[in-house]
């Protein structure tokens, strides 16, 4: 059986992914890398919730630093449900939304494509794992 709340953030990144990709194709490539990061962040959380790991205390909200430690330590490092290929796409998609939100610095054609190739194994992964279970 599968748990609804998982089901609603993996239809998000899903979303999300689909959102970077019309936004790369446009040529809008600070837009993509936001929202590829947000596939790969709201994948993990659908991930984290497949595992029963639930947000720290019953936080309100998943906070990207327990996003990405919970995904990478738990999921990749220790349970290995995930290939350690992913471990990286998670900080890096971050790193790279930051620069495209936050700074005067632009995302060029080839980090947009980069990291959007990243995303979408993200993504495809969990989605993979997911099938596999249901």
């Amino acid at each position: 059986m599968t748990d609804p709340y998982r089901d609603v953030f993996l239809a998000k990144a899903e979303e999300s992914l689909a959102g970077a990709v019309s936004e790369y194709v446009n040529g809008r490539y600070n837009n993509s890398a936001n929202r590829a990061y947000y596939a790969c962040f709201q994948a993990a959380v659908a991930a984290l919730v497949d595992a029963g790991i639930g947000r720290p205390d019953q936080a309100e909200h998943w906070g990207h630093d327990f996003v990405q430690a919970q995904f990478i330590g738990q999921l990749i490092n220790r349970r290995k449900r995930y290939p350690a290929t992913l471990r990286e796409t998670l900080v890096r998609g971050q790193r790279l939304r930051q620069t495209a939100d936050y700074t005067t610095e632009r995302i060029s054609d080839v980090q947009a494509s980069r990291n959007l190739a990243r995303a979408r194994a993200f993504v495809a992964a969990i989605q993979n794992r997911e099938g596999d279970r249901s």
